[in-house]
């Protein structure tokens, strides 16, 4: 029986960004209450699709892959063995597990999904309308009450601070793929286009996660300029470029003018609010890193040991929120070597490739990556699922997918 490689491809890119931007729909009414997890049902439902996508393409893998996946063999196996003497045992126990295991597997879903054509533009289909979905699912709710954002009083710190992240991040990914859509079209269709990146820039407002803001204005000034960078288009791209840049201080210049509205919207009053009411926690866990690092060089503390050695206790919300002094700080130099051949190596593998694939491609994968890099650098820790799949859509750049007669 032959298998539709069009429903095929809808599946696979439906699945992936379900699991991706799991966490983000689990935040949404109905939705946490399901009677199995998310994020467990998506992999489920995407690891058969995958498998067959596997056997369907014909798969061409290029040498300059092999020096990024070198690095990641050598991250692993270094932080398993720098477990070895971390003295953390609730954070190494939670976070290994995720970065060895879960880790790779999304880096291969990422990598499976970016390679193949069909596939990644049905992923990115699916990803504009989740963005949409969570805004509208936040607004919705703080209108009725319904959810905290923010950090208000009463509520969990840790949950509310991961929940306004994923969501932003699932709403900067879509404004940036809306962006690039916006410039493929013609005619009618760029008034549905245009609307959903307003939409979606409204959207960014209102979680508070300045992160997902900013990485919003990468998506939506970047992407879009790539793909007209790579067709030839220096002008037009930069034109776009500034175009943004010209847009969202017009916009923010109109939003601070009307306070009221403003004491809404959480993310400008983190991004714009009081610098002295507010505690530069970032800061000082980049500069606890930066001095464990040195005393503990050149081994590290060990996989998961930083928050031990700050005096934060075995507590991994305080992690040093940046992959790179994360790194640096609990696997010493030796896996800091190995992150930046894996990471740097597969950055430097997709701005090689991306001028040798399809404009679209590297547009739509540099849409679903910027946001993601940049919450590495300043939010997240290793063990985020969404950077290891990002790095595998970086990675895909590296390998053609065909598709076989079956």
């Amino acid at each position: 029986m032959r298998i539709d490689a069009g429903v095929l491809a809808a599946g696979t890119g439906l699945f992936a960004a379900l699991l991706q931007f799991a966490g983000a729909l689990k935040s949404l009414p109905g939705l946490a209450g399901l009677p199995v997890d998310l994020t467990l049902l998506a992999a489920l439902l995407l690891a058969p699709s995958l498998l067959l996508l596997f056997a369907m393409r014909d798969w061409e893998v290029r040498r300059s892959l092999a020096l990024p996946l070198a690095g990641l063999a050598g991250l692993l196996v270094w932080l398993v063995l720098a477990g070895a003497w971390s003295n953390s045992r609730t954070v190494l126990a939670e976070k290994l597990p995720q970065v060895v295991l879960i880790g790779p597997a999304m880096l291969a879903a990422g990598l499976l999904v970016g390679a193949d054509g069909p596939t990644l533009r049905r992923f990115a289909a699916a990803v504009v309308p989740i963005g949409l979905l969570v805004g509208a699912g936040i607004a919705w709710g703080l209108a009725r009450d319904m959810v905290v954002l923010g950090g208000e009083v009463g509520a969990d710190p840790a949950r509310i601070r991961v929940q306004y992240q994923l969501a932003g991040l699932a709403i900067a990914c879509a404004g940036g793929l809306a962006a690039v859509r916006l410039t493929e079209t013609r005619g009618r269709a760029r008034l549905g286009w245009g609307l959903a990146v307003l939409a979606l820039a409204a959207a960014s407002l209102v979680p508070g996660g300045r992160a997902a803001a900013l990485g919003l204005g990468l998506g939506l000034g970047g992407a879009p300029a790539l793909r007209f960078w790579l067709l030839r288009r220096p002008r037009a791209a930069l034109s776009w470029v500034a175009g943004v840049g010209f847009a969202g201080a017009a916009g923010l210049a109109l939003l601070l003018a009307m306070p009221q509205e403003v004491a809404l919207l959480r993310t400008l009053d983190r991004l714009f609010g009081d610098p002295v009411e507010a505690t530069p926690v970032r800061i000082l866990l980049w500069g606890e890193a930066l001095r464990w690092a040195g005393e503990a060089t050149p081994f590290g503390l060990g996989t998961g040991g930083f928050t031990l050695a700050a005096g934060s206790g075995d507590d991994r919300s305080l992690h040093p929120h940046n992959h790179a002094l994360e790194i640096l700080a609990e696997a010493g130099l030796p896996g800091f070597l190995c992150w930046l051949v894996a990471f740097g190596g597969g950055v430097g593998l997709a701005v090689l490739r991306a001028p040798l694939v399809a404009p679209g491609r590297a547009a739509r994968i540099a849409a679903l990556t910027l946001p993601v890099a940049l919450t590495a650098m300043v939010s997240t820790d290793l063990g985020n699922r969404m950077v290891w799949f990002a790095l595998g859509l970086l990675l895909s750049l590296g390998v053609e997918a065909r598709e076989r007669d079956v």
